[in-house]
């Protein structure tokens, strides 16, 4: 009886299809993945609840899906495991009385050779043999006879000197030429398909630029000595997300998504950050929701909460998706400025590497401070030059401004 298999809920109201992973005929196991479908923020793979063979496949790439459409047509088996148990359970007994015959016949083997090999030697060859630690039917006897000279011995073992030198330059050899193939995850080449598709199909432009966060980051380290006994410590990217959610309420272009027509731009309402966090299988983006109306402490509570699901591989699809602007942030790695790439629908990303003290000149005097270098890439069908100068520079102020940051 065959039945459909249907799209469960996947925490969005529509998804695209961005991969067919079975054909008609094929047989497919339990859980074993039948699509892959794309919400705004991230990929998920449907998995077959039963095992059987496919009938029909109601999608193909590019088609949107929804709760409760038809995947496919799957027909059930449902004796395959009974068939294999008792193949397996006819094999062991086959094996047994194949493996006692073996038995039987290696030592009838073993006594014929035992039998067919006469060595020829002396006693005291036989002595050295056994010193030497040596199998003497291994030594090729050049006596009279094939009888085993106690020159023989020596060149066996000088041979067997020579053989392991070889081997172990070889093996040097082979350890030198040897190269590791190691697997893209299957986040990694999820990522890696919209990654490309995001940069071959979106202009970017990125500007860089360097703030100083000098006072910033004093007032950072003062406050961070009285939250220490309450268990909160607050970050420098919490400040950055506070200050671009008061930014993104006043350019709005940033905060919006390209009509599918190019021809005009939708405002999203809320602001949410997604923040890119590095893992053992890949890059992932949860998204902090509604950040204008949270307070920093709750948006440090929030981030810590997120990046630990992200690192533990226990991200839900509602942790990533809804997203209107993403941080890439590179802080902690001793990188310069680079190039993000925008998180499609968005229209905007910002990159953030690792602050360093530099000189600048002030009063006739080069001071040391604290500079922060920033990437902005963005859509330039929605965002020109201009756009993107004025929102580093209101950033900049919304960061100098750090009293008003923390409520």
């Amino acid at each position: 009886m065959s039945i459909i298999i249907k799209v469960p809920d996947i925490g969005v109201d529509q998804a695209e299809v961005i991969e067919v992973l079975v054909k008609p005929m094929e047989k497919v196991n339990f859980e074993q993945g039948l699509i892959v479908v794309e919400g705004q923020k991230a990929s998920i793979e449907i998995p077959c609840p039963k095992i059987g063979i496919v009938k029909d496949i109601y999608v193909k790439v590019g088609d949107h899906v929804k709760i409760n459409s038809s995947i496919l047509t799957l027909d059930p088996i449902q004796s395959d495991l009974k068939k294999k148990l008792k193949k397996q359970s006819i094999n062991l007994k086959n094996k047994k009385i194949d493996s006692s015959n073996l038995f039987i016949n290696n030592i009838k083997k073993k006594k014929q050779n035992k039998k067919s090999i006469l060595v020829h030697s002396s006693p005291s060859i036989k002595r050295l043999c056994r010193k030497l630690k040596i199998s003497i039917e291994e030594v090729k006897g050049t006596g009279r006879k094939s009888r085993i000279l106690k020159e023989d011995v020596i060149n066996y073992v000088e041979s067997i000197k020579n053989n392991k030198i070889k081997k172990n330059k070889n093996n040097l050899k082979n350890n030198i030429n040897f190269k590791e193939t190691i697997f893209l995850s299957k986040i990694q080449n999820i990522s890696s398909k919209i990654f490309s598709k995001n940069w071959i199909e979106i202009p970017h432009v990125t500007q860089f630029s360097k703030l100083d966060i000098t006072k910033l980051e004093n007032f950072r380290k003062k406050i961070n000595i009285n939250y220490k006994k309450l268990g909160i410590k607050f970050t420098l990217l919490t400040f950055i997300i506070k200050a671009i959610s008061i930014n993104l309420l006043k350019f709005k272009k940033f905060n919006s998504i390209l009509h599918d027509k190019k021809d005009r731009i939708i405002i999203k309402k809320d602001i949410n950050i997604g923040v890119a966090v590095n893992t053992i299988d890949g890059v992932l983006v949860p998204v902090i929701k509604n950040v204008n109306k949270k307070t920093i402490k709750k948006i440090s509570k929030e981030l810590l909460y997120l990046s630990n699901k992200s690192r533990n591989n226990e991200l839900q699809f509602n942790d990533m998706n809804q997203g209107s602007f993403t941080i890439s942030n590179l802080g902690n790695c001793n990188v310069g400025q680079f190039t993000p790439i925008i998180n499609f629908p968005e229209v905007a990303i910002l990159g953030i590497s690792r602050a360093t003290i530099e000189p600048v000149w002030r009063n006739n005097n080069f001071i040391p401070r604290l500079l922060l270098p920033l990437s902005l890439s963005y859509d330039h069908r929605v965002i020109n030059g201009v756009d993107g100068a004025l929102f580093i520079e209101n950033l900049d102020k919304n960061l100098k401004n750090f009293y008003k940051l923390l409520f």
